[in-house]
């Protein structure tokens, strides 16, 4: 965060100051007032359960100076009538203060965004100071609040940006156009919100639209719904993939014993080969995102590849984790929809091991094909697991589809008494549901 004045965010923000103007804001912004900063700002919200107002003195006591809210708080705030309104404003006040010598790299997609994002920050880390959006925090305040953690050191700021419906991409890229774009894939995820696929590209197409004047578009040639998005952007476009004719190509793909895939990045006038740290052969078109964005960046592709040997995932991306009895956790229990949920299980497949047991849960948000998509997945699941354990209600057309290999639980509990019981040394469990399922519990007891 740039160091700012209270009198400068009332301005910013047209809002009026309770307490002294002079107070100084040197830390990033906060929703929680448990993770304070000394120096930082509390952005107080008034929800339907809780009001963040009333944690002000939390917020005080871990070090934060000041509070952006909609009434005065025994801090000094700034006062105004829509916080989250203020929050962006103030959010595209400072990355414009700040955007010489600054490249905002943006990226969105239906799945595999959060591990791009990863591997792109580890990329352009290695190069410059570089700030990027923790864990999947990538909504309307998600967004500002990484924009805020920028200060006059940083170099590349890397933001995820997620949607719901139309308009949610081009309302974050209004805060601030991205120098570089990237669109993972258009899958399945959110279809309910959406309603079809095609909605779902025009969503993420917003954030090609979005681009800054010259910027570059980094498009998945393997996906022909994001590759058709070269129609938006008069700029300059790089792609990546799998496919010969994608500008950052993948090739002489193989994975170890557990799983982890190593390739070569091949380019018009160079290549490099890559050893990925982390599960799962999906890495691999990821890391040629990351790529493709990086030599956008300006970071030569040895560089890369050095980089990304080194990154490292947000937590419950397909950690792989030793068991005391001897068995392995696979947990990728973050979020899943069917095309991250057959990557898993592809994953889940691709590991040495005794037996492969697959924990699946509900994925939600498919509208009206879920049960038809969760018993898809069910199969599939069978075809690549030796057991396949469907938790909850919801998820019983995984067992419908899986078949003889299905075991059935009501819930989490059931899960973990049935896992306790019945794993060996050597098996290997995947955990994989959509995040409302809570799995992460499961993996969770086990380990």
């Amino acid at each position: 965060m740039i160091p700012i004045s209270l009198g400068e965010i009332a301005a910013v923000v047209g809002g009026a100051v309770e307490g002294d103007s002079a107070v100084m804001v040197t830390a990033p912004t906060v929703l929680d007032g448990r993770q304070a900063e000394p120096g930082g700002l509390f952005a107080a919200f008034a929800g339907e359960h809780a009001d963040g107002h009333d944690y002000a003195g939390q917020a005080g006591r871990a070090g934060a100076v000041a509070v952006l809210g909609s009434r005065p708080t025994p801090l000094p705030t700034v006062v105004v009538k829509d916080a989250q309104a203020a929050l962006q404003v103030l959010a595209a006040h400072v990355v414009a203060r700040l955007r010489n010598g600054l490249t905002v790299a943006a990226l969105t997609g239906s799945r595999g965004k959060t591990s791009t994002k990863d591997l792109l920050a580890a990329v352009l880390s290695a190069a410059a100071p570089t700030i990027a959006t923790s864990g999947s925090l990538n909504n309307e305040l998600g967004v500002p609040l990484t924009m805020l953690r920028a200060d006059a050191a940083t170099r590349f700021l890397v933001l995820e940006m997620g949607a719901r419906r139309i308009g949610d991409i081009a309302a974050l890229t209004g805060l601030v156009a991205p120098d570089i774009a990237v669109v993972t894939n258009v899958g399945q995820a959110h279809l309910s919100y959406f309603g079809s696929r095609t909605a779902i590209a025009k969503a993420k197409g917003e954030l090609v639209q979005g681009l800054a004047p010259g910027g570059t578009a980094i498009l998945n040639a393997d996906d022909p719904r994001v590759a058709a998005m070269r129609a938006l952007t008069d700029g300059p476009v790089l792609t990546f993939g799998h496919a010969e004719h994608a500008d950052v190509r993948v090739t002489g793909l193989a994975l170890d014993r557990l799983g982890q895939p190593s390739f070569t990045l091949r380019t018009a006038g160079a290549s490099a080969t890559v050893a990925l740290p982390f599960v799962g052969a999906h890495q691999a078109l990821n890391a040629s995102a990351a790529a493709a964005a990086g030599l956008a960046a300006g970071v030569p592709l040895d560089g890369v590849a050095t980089a990304l040997a080194a990154a490292s995932l947000s937590k419950w991306r397909l950690e792989l984790r030793d068991l005391t009895d001897g068995a392995t956790l696979l947990n990728d229990s973050y979020n899943a929809d069917p095309d991250s949920a057959r990557a898993a299980l592809d994953a889940l497949a691709s590991i040495e091991c005794g037996r492969r047991i697959a924990v699946l849960g509900d994925m939600l948000e498919l509208g009206d094909d879920s049960q038809a998509e969760h018993r898809a997945v069910g199969q599939y699941a069978a075809s690549r697991a030796d057991v396949v354990v469907a938790v909850g209600e919801s998820a019983r057309p995984i067992a419908d589809g899986a078949g003889d290999r299905a075991v059935a639980l009501a819930g989490n509990d059931a899960a973990v008494d049935w896992l306790r019981s019945h794993l060996a040394a050597g098996d290997v469990v995947l955990v994989k549901a959509s995040r409302a399922a809570r799995l992460d519990e499961v993996a969770a007891a086990l380990a």
